[in-house]
């Protein structure tokens, strides 16, 4: 099978999340997308993240409906921080009848040459690219003729996870940017009612 990971740490996972995860299963040739939360990115704080349990229940609760997407814990046993080609290589490994392929925006692939071995990443793995809003004009990378490189035209999400959690700590309703049953666990478990 051709899985698609996306990473992130879903901090919390909202509707823009699964509007990428699902739009790239079913207008791609991707299998299955595989929702990979970080337990820690090496690019963002920890203190500002959900305990991991947390992270990897409402990932499980925002993707049940959908049977192409599916939560993954696997970097939780992976040392941290974890950086994506360990991630990579442990998968191989641990699943070498799929073929793993990764799936990233396109403010990302702005920075991909400073991840850890991205030469490596990209001699080895398809790279599934969803597009941005840019204020300007959009950047011009390195990679956008690469063969290892797909654009897919999938729909932007404006949604950030930063957003949902100001917006509960102000006590705002944004129930319509995050699934059913993510909300109520979030509400329920009193989660970001301060920032």
């Amino acid at each position: 099978m051709k899985i698609g990971l996306y990473f992130g740490t879903f901090n919390p996972i909202h509707v823009g999340h699964l509007a990428i995860a699902n739009h790239m299963v079913e207008f791609s040739d991707l299998d299955e997308i595989w929702m990979v939360i970080t337990p820690h990115s090496p690019f963002k704080k920890k203190s500002t993240l959900l305990a991991d349990n947390h992270r990897y229940q409402l990932v499980s609760l925002a993707t049940e409906d959908y049977p192409k997407l599916k939560p993954s814990k696997i970097e939780f046993d992976l040392p941290q921080p974890n950086y994506t080609i360990n991630t990579l290589v442990h998968l191989a490994e641990k699943h070498p009848q799929h073929q793993f392929n990764l799936i990233m925006g396109e403010d990302n692939l702005a920075s991909f040459h400073k991840w850890k071995n991205y030469e490596v990443i990209l001699e080895e793995y398809n790279i599934y690219v969803y597009p941005r809003i840019y204020a300007g004009e959009k950047p011009i990378t390195r990679f956008d003729n690469h063969p290892k490189i797909h654009p897919v035209d999938a729909p932007i999400m404006e949604i950030s996870s930063t957003f949902i959690r100001k917006a509960i700590a102000n006590h705002k309703n944004i129930q319509p940017l995050l699934p059913c049953k993510v909300w109520q666990y979030i509400d329920e478990m009193n989660f970001y009612k301060e920032f």
